[in-house]
């Protein structure tokens, strides 16, 4: 018989860096969960990631007991390391930060595939492009032809 889920959790943690100081150890505290069990595995499964910021979903269960499903990191801080920028622009309509290529989003898109919600390489690498948009990050030159 399949365990009864009591609800889930998404935090966004650094590879490798799990602990029990805020805001993993109240998150996963106030939901019963054993926050160094967590730690221990999570730290363990994204040691090859260390330092980049993951989001993970945690599904906690009625017995106390926990999965968790590790994604890759956001599209944002895909972008900002791509374009070797600190942060974005606080005006992304008038003042650009930085550019990309359009095979550096196409990089980012295929990385990224498995979490978007889209079905082709095309609107995954508009998807991209959009956030770059959005964050003050220009994609020089023309659309590609993707196949």
């Amino acid at each position: 018989m399949a365990k009864e889920i009591a609800g889930q959790l998404k935090l966004q943690i650094k590879g490798g860096a799990a602990n029990p100081s805020p805001p993993v150890g109240p998150a996963l505290g106030s939901k019963g969960i054993n926050i160094m069990d967590f730690c221990k595995q999570f730290n363990a499964r994204t040691q090859d990631k260390a330092g980049k910021v993951l989001p993970v979903v945690i599904t906690y269960y009625a017995d106390k007991s926990f999965d968790f499903i590790v994604k890759q990191s956001p599209v944002p801080v895909m972008l900002l390391e791509a374009s070797k920028v600190k942060g974005g622009s606080a005006e992304p309509n008038r003042k650009k930060v930085a550019e990309i290529t359009w095979d550096q989003v196409k990089a980012i898109a295929e990385e990224k595939m498995s979490d978007l919600n889209c079905f082709t390489m095309e609107s995954a690498m508009k998807m991209v492009a959009g956030t770059a948009r959005s964050m003050g990050v220009a994609v020089k030159g023309e659309f590609p032809d993707v196949k």
